[in-house]
């Protein structure tokens, strides 16, 4: 076969598994965007995810991650749901309403790499889906799959933002793709709806005051005074900047069996929650991204809730 047979091959076998696009960048180092990098960690703007400033020359260049690397397949999974929680719930990121994607992309990863190995030969290379030093955004961005949103996001022109971004570095050479241009225009939805003001300027986010990483990442005991009254009742991650993006109104209900929620979790109220036993929360959560913040980090941001409200 020669490159363009392999290149449509491949993209064919990731569509048939359930990625929703697909595209393949030269696997070089990211020059600009290592600048970008090293400007924002010196900023602080990683908060206290110290683990951002490990390993960055492979966070930039996927040759340090694979020997002889060549190409970059980047995917995209959908998330994207119509299910909603009770309203007087505290409220979950939509990515988190079923099972861990870790769990589901990973295995249709694993699937993909093995047929290109049988079908195409001996190709060496690993797969990611937030689970390495990757800048996935970066590379789904430079294959053309869609544009950094002034939330930092990746928005694909049909279908919106919320995917999953999940690669295959490789040392197969490909056809690659081209970047597309940005489509945000003058549009600042993003910005003017964030209540804890982490979008700035020019496409970056503070991380130290975006609600996902005050929920999530954050590890300490008590989330700071100066956030009380801007969480919105967001218990476990933000969908605010998405929601409120024109360009969802393209997104479509996912169709992953392993993705939609348990009637249970939709119909949780708000006492429900803050009377969850831990044994209780590691029954729903099991297998899910809730897990993260463990059941103490949970009870940490429903208690730091209930309080905005007294």
């Amino acid at each position: 076969m020669n490159l363009a047979e392999q290149t449509l091959l491949i993209k064919r076998e990731a569509t048939r598994l359930g990625f929703d696009f697909v595209g393949i960048s030269k696997a070089e180092r990211l020059n600009d965007d290592a600048d970008r990098l090293e400007k924002w960690l010196k900023e602080g703007k990683h908060g206290k995810m110290g683990y951002m400033e490990n390993y960055f020359e492979k966070r930039v260049d996927p040759t340090k991650l694979v020997e002889g690397a060549k190409s970059v397949i980047s995917l995209l999974y959908n998330y994207a749901t119509d299910y909603k929680q009770n309203e007087e719930a505290p409220k979950i990121s939509r990515y988190a309403y079923g099972k861990d994607y870790h769990f589901v992309i990973k295995d249709k990863l694993k699937e993909l790499y093995a047929f290109i190995q049988t079908k195409i030969g001996d190709v060496n290379g690993r797969y990611f889906t937030d689970s390495a030093p990757v800048l996935d955004k970066a590379w789904a961005a430079r294959s053309g799959l869609g544009w950094i949103g002034k939330h930092s996001l990746l928005i694909n022109k049909n279908k919106g933002s919320y995917f999953f971004i999940a690669e295959l570095i490789i040392d197969l050479p490909l056809l690659y793709d081209n970047p597309i241009k940005d489509y945000c225009g003058t549009c600042t939805k993003c910005i003017d709806a964030c209540p804890t003001d982490a979008i700035l300027p020019n496409k970056v986010v503070d991380a130290s005051r975006c609600i996902s990483y005050l929920t999530i990442e954050l590890k300490d005991s008590l989330i700071p005074s100066e956030f009380k009254g801007k969480m919105r009742n967001w218990a476990f991650g933000c969908d605010i900047c998405q929601e409120v993006c024109p360009w969802n109104r393209f997104s479509i209900q996912n169709l992953e069996d392993d993705f939609q929620p348990k009637q249970e979790l939709l119909d949780m109220g708000a006492e429900e929650w803050l009377d969850l036993e831990k044994s209780e929360f590691n029954q729903l959560f099991r297998k899910s991204a809730v897990k993260r913040t463990k059941f103490e980090g949970l009870m940490r941001n429903l208690k730091f809730l209930k309080n905005e409200d007294d």
